[in-house]
C-alpha cells in the first residue's frame, strides 16, 4: 500500500516537473524573443541586496554585470524542479535583491550670463538746463517807499545797479540769485532798472501818486569818498531830537526818516542816502566829509538830488579835500536846499 503510494507520488510528481520545465521552457524562449529587441538598462554593480527575512538567512550574491536586460533571466531547468528526495519543491525565502536608487544630484546654480559685447547701454539722463529768466516787480509800500524783489538764477552773487531818476547804488544778489530791498520813490511813475556785471538790463515801472506831495534830498557818492547826510528839524541840535543822520534815527512818527542806501561790500561801490521831509515841516540839510587817509589831499566827487512836486533835480558836488596833515577835521557843506557853502569845523 505505502509502495502503491509511494509510486503514485513519484509519478505525479515526475509529471509536474516535466510540465514545469516545458512550460518554463516555452516562456523562457518567449521572454528571449521579446528581450531580443527590448532596450538594456545599465546596472550599478556591486549592490548590496536588502534582506527582507531574518536576519540569519544568507544574503545574497552581489549582481556584477555590467549590462543585463530590462526582465529577469528565466530560471533553468535545474532551478526550477525540486530535489529528488523531496515530495514537494522548496520555496527560497531569500528576496530577491532590490537595487538602490542613487542619490539625486543638485545641480549648481548658473552664474548669470555676462552682457553681450554688443549690448547698447542707455545714456544717463542729462539734467535739464537752467533757466535764466530774470524776474524783476516793483511793490508799493507805506512812505511812497519801492519794494524791489529780484530773482535772477543764472545771476547769483553779482553785483547789481540799481537805478531810479539819476539815483544810482550798488547792490548784491544771494546765492540764490535773488536780491530784496527799497528805494525811495523820487517820482510818482518810479521806473527802475536793475543792470548786470554781464551788461544785461531788467526793468520794472510803479505808479505812487502820493510821492508827488514829499520832498526828498539825496547824496551819492563812489567809495572810498564819504559823504555824511545831516538833517536838523525846527532848530535842533546833534544828538537832539528832530536831528536824522546814519547814527541818529530822529523822532519816531514824526513822518521825516532817513534812508541809507548801497552795500559797501561789492567792487566799486555806489553809495547814498536819502532825507525824507515830514510835510512841509522845515529842516536844513547838512553834509559832512571827514579828512581822512583815504580822502586826504584829494578831490572829492558825487551828486546830490532834490525831489519836489514830481519833479527832479541834479547837480554835481566837488570838494577838494585839505591835504593829509589836516587829519581829523571835518567839512561841513550848509544850506543845500538853497545856496552851497562851506564851512570848516575843527
Amino acid at each position: 500500500m505505502n509502495t502503491q503510494r509511494k509510486l503514485t507520488l513519484m509519478v505525479a510528481t515526475v509529471g509536474v516537473a516535466l510540465g514545469a520545465g516545458h512550460f518554463v521552457q516555452k516562456r523562457a524562449s518567449e521572454r528571449f524573443a521579446a528581450e531580443a529587441t527590448a532596450e538594456t538598462t545599465t546596472v550599478v554593480t556591486d549592490v548590496t541586496p536588502v534582506a527582507a527575512g531574518p536576519s540569519d538567512l544568507p544574503a545574497a550574491p552581489p549582481v556584477t554585470a555590467a549590462l543585463v536586460p530590462t526582465l529577469h533571466e528565466p530560471p533553468t531547468a535545474a532551478e526550477a524542479l525540486p530535489p529528488e528526495d523531496d515530495a514537494m519543491a522548496k520555496v527560497d525565502p531569500t528576496p530577491a535583491p532590490v537595487a538602490e536608487s542613487p542619490a539625486p544630484v543638485l545641480a549648481a546654480p548658473s552664474a548669470p550670463a555676462a552682457p553681450a559685447a554688443d549690448m547698447t547701454v542707455a545714456p544717463a539722463p542729462q539734467l535739464a538746463e537752467q533757466d535764466c529768466t530774470v524776474q524783476f516787480d516793483l511793490i508799493p509800500q507805506p512812505g511812497a517807499m519801492l519794494g524791489l524783489s529780484l530773482l535772477a538764477p543764472c545771476h547769483a552773487d553779482q553785483r547789481v545797479v540799481l537805478k531810479h531818476a539819476g539815483l544810482a547804488i550798488t547792490a548784491k544778489t544771494s546765492a540764490s540769485g535773488s536780491y530784496f530791498g527799497t528805494l525811495p520813490a523820487l517820482t510818482s511813475e518810479a521806473m527802475v532798472e536793475v543792470r548786470f556785471a554781464s551788461g544785461e538790463v531788467a526793468s520794472a515801472v510803479l505808479s505812487l501818486p502820493e510821492a508827488d506831495g514829499l520832498r526828498r534830498f539825496a547824496v551819492q557818492w563812489q567809495d572810498p569818498d564819504a559823504f555824511q547826510l545831516h538833517a536838523f528839524e525846527a532848530g535842533a541840535g546833534y544828538g537832539e531830537p528832530g536831528h536824522f543822520s546814519a547814527a541818529q534815527t530822529g523822532q519816531a512818527g514824526a513822518g521825516a526818516f532817513l534812508t541809507i542806501l548801497g552795500d559797501a561790500s561789492t567792487e566799486l561801490p555806489l553809495l547814498a542816502e536819502v532825507f525824507t521831509f515830514a510835510g512841509d515841516r522845515p529842516a536844513e540839510i547838512v553834509l559832512e566829509a571827514a579828512v581822512t587817509a583815504g580822502t586826504c589831499g584829494h578831490e572829492m566827487i558825487g551828486e546830490t538830488l532834490v525831489a519836489e512836486g514830481g519833479a527832479v533835480s541834479v547837480a554835481d558836488l566837488t570838494l577838494a579835500m585839505p591835504g593829509c596833515d589836516a587829519l581829523g577835521d571835518i567839512l561841513v557843506l550848509k544850506n543845500l536846499m538853497q545856496d552851497t557853502k562851506l564851512a570848516s569845523a575843527r
